[in-house]
C-alpha cells in the first residue's frame, strides 16, 4: 500500500520595515543582504519610511530607487520640501506626492507582487491604521507624515499621521496579514541619549559634501551656498524674520534646543521606547538594528552610508541569519 504523501507548506516570511526618515534608506542594504542570504520576504509591512522602501521593494522598483537616494545631495533634498509654515507642518509634500505618482503611476496595492501593509495614525482619535488597499502613492505619504514636519494626509473621512506614533516597527501587521516568521528592521536603536549634531559642523569637519561644489557653481554661487541653505533646513526651517530666527535656531550644549532639536529628539525617544514595549509583547523571529545613529533624521543626502550600514548589518549578522534559514 503506498504511502500518503503530506504537502509541506513553507513558512511564510513577513518583513518588517521600521520607521526613522534618513535611517530608512539602510533598509535597502538591508535587502539586498537578506536577499544574497537567500531569504525573499512574502509580506512586508512598513512604517514611514520603511513603508517607501516596502514600496518600492513589492512594485519591482528597488533598483532605480536605490539609484535615487544614492544620487541625491543636499540641494536635491532641498528641492523636494515645499515649505509652508501653519498648515499643519513645515513641509506639504506635494513635491514628494509627484514623485510617488511618477513612480508607481496609478498602481494600487492589489498590483504589487507580494503582499504590502502600510500603518498609519489616525490624528484625532490616536488609533492605528492599517493600508491594505487603494492608492500607493497616498498611503505611503501618509505613512510618512511626521508631525509637525509633513502635514497630514486625508483619507476615507480621516487625517493621518505618520505610522510611528503608534506602531514604529510593524511586527504585528506582519502577523495579522498571514507572516509565520518575522524578520524585523529597528531604525531606533542606539538614538536616545544622543544629541543631534549640526550637519554643517560636520561637514566642515571632514572637509565637505562632494556634491556641493558643483551644485553651487550651476546656481552661481560659493561652494558653501547649499551649506548655509542646508543649516537653515536643519536647524529649524528658519525664516528671515529675525524674532523666528531665534525661535527656530537649533540649539548648542550650553542653550536651549531649537524647534527641530526638540522635535527629532522626541520622534528618537518616543519611536525608542515604543518599540521596545511592542518587541517585548511580540518579538521577531530575527531582529536587525543597524547603527544608525550618526545619521540625523532629516539627512536624507546621507543615502550611501546608510545603505552600506544596513548592508554590513546583515552580514555582522550572518550566524543569526544562516540560523533563521534552518529553522
Amino acid at each position: 500500500m503506498a504511502e500518503a504523501v503530506t504537502d509541506v507548506r513553507q513558512p511564510r516570511i513577513g518583513l518588517a520595515l521600521g520607521g526613522g526618515a534618513a535611517r530608512g534608506w539602510a533598509h535597502i542594504g538591508v535587502i539586498r543582504a537578506l536577499q544574497e542570504a537567500g531569504i525573499e520576504a512574502d509580506i512586508i509591512a512598513g512604517t514611514s519610511v520603511g513603508a517607501i522602501a516596502g514600496a518600492m521593494f513589492g512594485s519591482g522598483h528597488l533598483d532605480a530607487f536605490e539609484q535615487w537616494v544614492r544620487s541625491l545631495n543636499r540641494r536635491d533634498v532641498l528641492a523636494y520640501m515645499d515649505f509652508d509654515i501653519g498648515n499643519g507642518g513645515f513641509i506639504q509634500g506635494r513635491r514628494l506626492m509627484a514623485r510617488f505618482h511618477k513612480t508607481f503611476d496609478t498602481m494600487d496595492f492589489a498590483d504589487l507582487d507580494r503582499a504590502l501593509g502600510v500603518v498609519a495614525t489616525d490624528l484625532y482619535s490616536g488609533q492605528e491604521r492599517w493600508l491594505r488597499e487603494g492608492d500607493l502613492a497616498t498611503a505611503v505619504r501618509a505613512s510618512m507624515a511626521l508631525p509637525g514636519v509633513f502635514t497630514p494626509v486625508h483619507v476615507k473621512g480621516e487625517w493621518l499621521v505618520d505610522g510611528g506614533l503608534v506602531n514604529p516597527v510593524p511586527i504585528s501587521l506582519c502577523h495579522a496579514m498571514g507572516a509565520d516568521r518575522v524578520i524585523a528592521v529597528n531604525l531606533s536603536g542606539g538614538l536616545v541619549g544622543r544629541r543631534i549634531q549640526s550637519p554643517v559642523a560636520r561637514t566642515g569637519a571632514q572637509g565637505g559634501d562632494h556634491g556641493d561644489d558643483e551644485t553651487a557653481a550651476h546656481s552661481g554661487g560659493a561652494p558653501d551656498a547649499p551649506l548655509a541653505w542646508w543649516h537653515r533646513f536643519s536647524s529649524g526651517f528658519r525664516d528671515s524674520a529675525e524674532a523666528l530666527q531665534a525661535q527656530f535656531q537649533r540649539g548648542e550644549q550650553d542653550t536651549a534646543p531649537g524647534v527641530f532639536d526638540v522635535i527629532a529628539t522626541a520622534v528618537n525617544v518616543m519611536q525608542d521606547r515604543i518599540t521596545r514595549s511592542r518587541m517585548a509583547g511580540d518579538p521577531p523571529d530575527l531582529l536587525i538594528s543597524p547603527r544608525l545613529a550618526h545619521i540625523g533624521l532629516l539627512e536624507l543626502h546621507r543615502g550611501e552610508e546608510a545603505i552600506a550600514e544596513g548592508y554590513d548589518c546583515v552580514q555582522r549578522m550572518r550566524p543569526a541569519v544562516e540560523a533563521f534559514l534552518e529553522d
